[in-house]
């Protein structure tokens, strides 16, 4: 691996590697415009070079808002079985990536099985195997070295991982600040809280960020993208926009700049929970201070008080935040702050992320993202049922719901039947209903 170029640095060489063709006509952009894209730090696809079959999907400033899943075990349920099902579940409902974050089990067993079966990008988060590895040797989840740090990161790139959520932009600086400040809910990121334990057990400053320059040598070497993680993400609303937050933002957009002068592609993370009317300027702040790289928000969720419908308020967060410019929406399933999701809690929390991923597109005037809506919308002038559940995001629900409840005495629906407004109207300008041609 030490000899080849990374997809970024190929494209600075002027070269027109596979990819960023494909990604360039999948996304209805021109070669030149997606290389500036990328070599300007605006647009990522996220592809290792382990060997494994990656489809190609771009990510940033210009392209669709993307959509990424999280499965992945734990101490209480490590089944294999369990997370490939979610894996299918993600790829049915039209996840653009997908996370394995295992905590728990054989994890290195659980990745590898998934990355087998995923033909889409992938990411983890290694700090997660380190602290675990960690307190089954030595009983502490932080004894680990920074050498360890590093090396399971290169193990987690060897495995086939695309993109890794690294908290290096978590300085002890920023620590001082949360400390200073206080929170309601302190820290909520499980990885932020290892590097934040692991700081203050050793006394020293996050080996990530201290050992920069070799965590990027290493994701050049598998042309992995870095996902810089917000240790210091809100965890409600009352901690949302904090000097503490914003502090690490800079950091990640400095630590973003380095990593595109050594080839190495990056993502932002950002919050968390917002409250609605906040998040456009957290968006814009966040373009603003890590100029223009691609971000990935989770939700952002706009309540805390809805446990058994966060996919709700993350999709709503989520909208409102792909129309301010994110780029690449994390879903949060039902399960959020309760339990581990299982299939039909990915396929929803998918679905529904989708849906605000789309809605932000309109919004954003993508090219072809109206289009969609106004098909549906002469096939419901048309009274074209076959149509409107072949363009429904979600066919497979939207035909279940129509041939359950369909009348066979009317052309309308069994909500309006004969008094169906399309029917009633179109009868009245002479024209039937069934006769309406798309333009």
């Amino acid at each position: 691996m030490s000899g080849s170029q990374t997809l970024l640095q190929r494209i600075a060489a002027g070269k027109e590697p596979r990819r960023l063709k494909e990604a360039a006509s999948a996304s209805g952009v021109g070669v030149p415009q997606l290389a500036e894209s990328m070599l300007a730090g605006h647009v990522v696809i996220p592809a290792g070079n382990s060997g494994r079959k990656v489809e190609t999907r771009a990510i940033g400033s210009g392209m669709p808002t993307r959509v990424n899943a999280n499965i992945g075990a734990s101490s209480m349920s490590a089944s294999l079985d369990d997370e490939l099902a979610k894996l299918q579940a993600a790829v049915e409902a039209g996840a653009d990536a997908v996370m394995d974050l295992s905590s728990g089990g054989d994890i290195r067993a659980i990745r590898s099985g998934i990355a087998a079966r995923c033909a889409l990008p992938l990411g983890t988060v290694p700090v997660y195997e380190a602290a675990v590895e960690s307190r089954e040797r030595d009983g502490s989840m932080v004894a680990m070295d920074a050498e360890e740090l590093l090396a399971v990161v290169e193990r987690h790139a060897a495995d086939g991982v695309d993109f890794m959520t690294i908290h290096a932009g978590l300085t002890r600086s920023a620590l001082e600040e949360l400390e200073q400040q206080g929170r309601l809910m302190d820290v909520v990121s499980r990885g932020g809280a290892f590097m934040i334990a692991w700081m203050l057990h050793h006394d020293r400053e996050n080996p990530y960020y201290e050992y920069y320059d070799e965590l990027l040598e290493i994701l050049a070497r598998w042309d992995v993208t870095i996902s810089i993680g917000d240790g210091l993400r809100p965890g409600c609303i009352a901690d949302s926009g904090d000097r503490a937050q914003y502090q690490e933002l800079v950091t990640m957009g400095r630590l973003a700049a380095r990593a595109r002068e050594s080839g190495v592609q990056s993502i932002i993370e950002g919050p968390g929970h917002v409250p609605l009317s906040e998040i456009d300027a957290s968006v814009r702040t966040a373009k603003k201070l890590t100029e223009g790289a691609p971000l990935y928000v989770l939700g952002p969720l706009v309540t805390d008080v809805a446990p058994g419908y966060d996919h709700v308020t993350a999709a709503i967060g989520g909208a409102v935040a792909g129309t301010a410019g994110a780029d690449f929406l994390c879903y949060v399933t039902a399960a959020e702050h309760l339990g581990l999701p299982d299939r039909d809690d990915v396929f929803q929390g998918v679905m529904v992320s989708r849906i605000a991923a789309h809605a932000a597109d309109i919004a954003k005037g993508l090219p072809g993202a109206a289009r969609w809506d106004e098909s549906m919308a002469r096939a419901r002038k048309a009274l074209d049922w076959d149509e409107q559940i072949r363009l429904a995001i979600d066919p497979g629900r939207a035909g279940r719901i129509y041939n359950e409840r369909q009348s066979a005495s009317t052309e309308g629906c069994s909500m309006c039947a004969e008094l169906c407004a399309m029917k009633v109207v179109s009868d009245y300008l002479g024209i039937e209903a069934g006769e309406i041609q798309a333009c």
